[in-house]
């Protein structure tokens, strides 16, 4: 009788579907624009639009240069994941304004020794909206929009408060530049 032997790779059927899965997953489109054409490999911001202005948000708060971080984080999230060309208001197809209304801190949780605060969250909220310069129509708007980080201003760790604001108008810049996307 002859001996056969089985050569294997160290993948078999279960490996080689999960990577297949993996592949077609990858592969995959997103969401359109418009639920009711189901998926697109298009881009969901406004198609219409080929450049932004972000002119700096006004800071109604006390706290200073928040807006020029805000400014900063915005603009570098603009330029990495949207389509758009940050440009001067004068040449922009559309711009987003807004105002900085609230920036605050919020005690999270207390030591059960010393009662001082261990975890805090830095709360930043915007209002702002998109215009289409051109037409002058309103593309999205939000009030009260906010985003929040959490730090530790514990001893041993000891954050400092900015580092939670830096988080916190980082999240918050992220949050914004998704929302900016139509249709949803």
């Amino acid at each position: 009788m002859h001996a056969r032997t089985k050569i294997r790779s160290g993948w078999g059927w279960r490996g080689l579907a999960a990577v297949m899965l993996a592949a077609s997953a990858a592969m995959s489109p997103g969401c359109a624009t418009n639920p009711g054409d189901g998926y697109s490999f298009s881009s969901t911001f406004p198609a219409d639009v080929q450049t932004i202005a972000l002119p700096m948000f006004e800071n109604q708060t006390f706290v200073q240069g928040i807006e020029g971080e805000l400014a900063m984080a915005i603009a570098s999230e603009v330029r990495r994941s949207t389509p758009w060309k940050v440009v001067n208001s004068g040449s922009a197809d559309a711009e987003l304004k807004g105002s900085i209304v609230s920036a605050n801190i919020q005690t999270l949780s207390l030591g059960r020794n010393t009662g001082l605060s261990e975890d805090v969250a830095y709360i930043v909220s915007v209002d702002f909206e998109l215009r289409d310069r051109r037409s002058g129509k309103v593309l999205t708007a939000r009030r009260s929009f906010s985003a929040s980080e959490s730090f530790v201003p514990a001893r041993g760790v000891g954050e400092r408060q900015e580092v939670g604001r830096r988080a916190a108008v980082g999240k918050l810049a992220r949050d914004l530049v998704n929302e900016l996307r139509s249709g949803w």
